[in-house]
């Protein structure tokens, strides 16, 4: 059974930085692409970045362009998020997902195409 924990989550101000963590147990993230989604109150969930299980293909969705850095360490098989700059407008649940089986450098950036879910780490940024 898969089970995704996201956390890192917590109240800043703007301009600060956060790093969330993705820790997935019963999966490898040497063979999963990790996506990051967010959803704000009353939004839609949106595509944030991903990361190929090359460790490569890393895809910034268009809201956080230049002001994200998603990495990963094999070792504690966890995933990062880390975001500089922030907004009150990226107040949302963060959420991720992993998706095993996808060709090299592949990410997708919908949520139906990605497979295993995390409860989300609320992230809010106060002006």
């Amino acid at each position: 059974q898969v089970h995704v924990v996201e956390s890192g989550g917590g109240l800043v101000q703007a301009g600060d930085s956060l790093t969330l963590s993705c820790a997935p147990s019963g999966r490898s993230l040497s063979g999963d692409t990790v996506a990051w989604f967010r959803q704000a109150p009353g939004k839609e969930r949106e595509f944030v970045a991903g990361i190929s299980w090359t460790g490569g293909g890393i895809v910034d969705g268009d809201s956080v362009k230049g002001r994200i850095t998603i990495a990963r360490d094999l070792a504690k098989n966890t995933a990062y998020l880390q975001m500089d700059k922030l907004k009150p407008e990226d107040t949302a649940v963060y959420y991720c997902a992993v998706t095993p089986r996808l060709p090299a450098g592949v990410v997708h950036a919908s949520v139906r195409g990605n497979d295993y879910w995390g409860q989300g780490t609320r992230v809010t940024v106060s002006s």
